[in-house]
């Protein structure tokens, strides 16, 4: 018998899990990171409105990021209204993701509309992995939660989808760019769901 099929036999250990789920610790902190991701999309949208909301040359593209952020917009009050309802402590690092998340969105449009659409495209390919992870864990333990996730999370394929047909491959150093913007993202979940 292989070690790894040993290691499958065997019961957990003590004190952990042998089915992962959302305990409240785990729960809070999906709340936490889920609310600075939205923040942090809202502001990343700022500043893209910031360069592109400018010239009627960018104009189309100013309109489907408006539309974008008004759906971030929303998703940011249910999070907002969460954090009440539950006593949940927001991330400390909320005036770091105000500054990144703005900076981000204005560099990325001044690097031009294609660009734009590629950190879009990026950062909602890691929102799309982090929500489903978290669909799976709270199964059947919080419904209000996992509904709001998968609604949300259908809302940002849909980003992720728009910013794909509007040439975020296009960008120039596309993956470059989009690299740096999913580990920046899979960086702040981490940080966000601790700090």
């Amino acid at each position: 018998m292989t070690a790894e099929a040993k290691r499958r036999r065997q019961p957990p250990r003590p004190g952990r899990r042998a089915k992962p789920g959302a305990t409240p610790a785990d729960v809070a902190a999906m709340i936490r990171v889920d609310h600075a991701g939205e923040y942090g999309a809202v502001r990343i949208y700022a500043g893209q409105l910031a360069v592109l909301g400018v010239s009627p040359a960018t104009a189309r593209s100013a309109e489907l990021v408006r539309h974008m952020a008004s759906q971030e917009d929303h998703h940011l009050e249910t999070f907002d209204r969460l954090l009440a309802q539950r006593d949940v402590r927001p991330t400390a690092l909320v005036p770091v993701w105000h500054a990144a998340g703005f900076a981000l969105g204005a560099v990325t449009a001044l690097m031009g509309e294609k660009a734009a659409m590629a950190c879009t495209e990026a950062v909602e390919e890691v929102i799309d992995d982090h929500y489903a992870r978290q669909q799976d864990r709270l199964k059947g333990r919080d419904p209000e939660l996992e509904d709001v996730v998968a609604r949300f999370r259908a809302e940002e394929i849909e980003h992720r989808d728009t910013a794909r047909t509007e040439g975020a491959k296009e960008a120039p150093g596309y993956p470059i760019l989009t690299g740096l913007v999913k580990a920046g993202c899979r960086l702040a979940i981490r940080l966000s769901e601790r700090i």
